[in-house]
């Protein structure tokens, strides 16, 4: 019973996804390109062009077919 509750400790702690950024690089991680809402207006046009191709309104993750009949 205790090996298994180190092992698995011991795993969670091997297999975590923690990096140690270098200080040069810090700044590119920073840049306003990686932030995900660095353009709204941009997302919303994206977002328009999407729509307008598939014939639908809306639809981020509501279901619908684009006929009009939700």
């Amino acid at each position: 019973m205790m090996f298994r509750l180190l092992l698995a400790l011991t795993s969670m702690l091997g297999l975590s996804s923690c990096a140690t950024v270098p200080k040069d690089q810090r700044g590119h991680l920073a840049a306003k390109v990686m932030r995900p809402d660095r353009s709204p207006l941009g997302d919303a046009m994206s977002d328009h062009m999407y729509f307008s191709r598939e014939a639908s309104h809306g639809g981020n993750g509501v279901g619908g077919g684009g006929c009009g009949c939700n």
